[in-house]
């Protein structure tokens, strides 16, 4: 089993404007030659998503993303679900990451999902996806709390955004 950690944020860290407004991860002001087209190749090797409930309401109100992927919506509230992939979960998340085991597992989300999973040392890797902006303030991604990182990977895209692949470094 493994679990990704998948976030978009800006470069000074945030994720969300405290507005909710989303506009700023449109790139399409921002070029880089040097940089590759982004390709939609590592979805299909995702087996399931775990997201957020306000990640789960924003994603409908953008348009669903997850295709035709199993997702669960980890979540204590009474929502609607989108479609018969999605499935809500409210038990222990030591319990749902054993269910999951041998699947590729994308945890896509805010900070309330990632640091109820980081803790529990549920989280393998982390795909952090850099949007070229500063936002100054926001619903910032990390909550200070120390944790040592390998890089694996990084890509840079046309758009200029820059992926950069961590490894969850365990006891050195």
């Amino acid at each position: 089993m493994s679990i990704t950690l998948h976030m978009v944020a800006s470069l000074d860290g945030f994720i969300a404007k405290k507005d909710d407004d989303y506009s700023w991860m449109d790139v399409s002001w921002s070029a880089y030659d040097k940089g590759m087209e982004m390709t939609a190749d590592i979805l299909e090797t995702i087996d399931c998503y775990i997201i957020g409930s306000r990640t789960y309401e924003l994603a409908l109100k953008l348009g669903w993303p997850y295709a035709e992927k199993r997702t669960i919506v980890a979540t204590k509230r009474k929502l609607t679900a989108a479609g018969p992939n999605v499935e809500f979960y409210s038990g222990d998340l030591v319990d749902l990451a054993k269910s999951l085991a041998q699947k590729n597992v994308w945890l896509v989300g805010g900070p309330t999902l990632y640091r109820e999973f980081f803790p529990l040392n549920l989280v393998d890797k982390i795909c952090l996806t850099v949007v070229p902006i500063l936002l100054g303030s926001g619903v910032a991604l990390f909550d200070g709390k120390e944790q040592k990182l390998r890089l694996t990977d990084m890509s840079a895209f046309k758009n200029g955004m820059i992926d950069l692949w961590y490894e969850v470094v365990r006891n050195p």
